[in-house]
């Protein structure tokens, strides 16, 4: 049980310190809609990151046969990315409060639920993230069913620790910012996410097994 949690903190950091687009758009969740924003798409990741183990561990032949469609939906979730980065990059505008400083923001529930589910689909269309799941899920097979519930709890508490982490910090840095630095953050967020989806789709095309 010892050997589940320290393999489980070691995989659950190993994918904190990961650089993806989900880093980004958390960081650009927090700043733009502040901390409920910033919870609502992590909370999403995170329901996506447990869906993903779930299959890949208990329906390890489901989850072979959706890796057979992996450049499918590497493709859907890269086409995503980049329309996303579009938005951010060209179309997405900073409202100022009162107080012409800070981006002002009166978020619905819906608004809430879109974030959630933001969060939860770019993660899931990553074909990165699937790998990482279906990889060591099969790296851990043979580990008695308990220790592995241990070793994969224990990754996504360390994950999910670290996601809120980031979203205390970018709200802390919110309130210090101007307008015009959170709309350059928002184009450099969606510049990466533009790029990201681009190496993902070329990846994909000249991918050979």
């Amino acid at each position: 049980m010892q050997e589940a949690i320290v393999k489980g903190l070691a995989l659950g950091l190993l994918l904190a310190i990961s650089v993806g687009p989900v880093i980004f758009s958390i960081i650009k969740q927090s700043i733009n809609n502040g901390h409920k924003g910033g919870l609502s798409f992590i909370f999403g990741v995170a329901s996506s990151d447990i869906t993903l183990v779930l299959i890949s561990n208990v329906f390890t032949e489901l989850f072979n046969r959706l890796l057979k469609f992996e450049r499918i939906i590497g493709m859907g979730g890269s086409v995503l990315l980049i329309i996303i980065g579009v938005y951010f990059l060209f179309f997405k505008k900073i409202k100022l409060a009162d107080d012409g400083i800070s981006p002002h923001h009166h978020l619905k529930t819906s608004d809430y639920v879109k974030i959630y589910f933001a969060g939860y689909f770019m993660n899931t269309l990553n074909p990165g993230v699937i790998a990482f799941w279906f990889t060591w899920a099969t790296a851990f097979a043979a580990m008695p069913i308990d220790d592995r519930l241990v070793l994969f709890a224990t990754c996504l508490g360390v994950v999910f620790a670290a996601d809120l982490l980031k979203v205390f910090l970018a709200g802390k840095l919110r309130s210090r910012l101007t307008a015009k630095v959170i709309h350059r953050i928002n184009q450099l967020s969606g510049f990466i996410l533009i790029v990201f989806g681009i190496l993902l789709i070329a990846g994909l095309i000249f991918y050979r097994k």
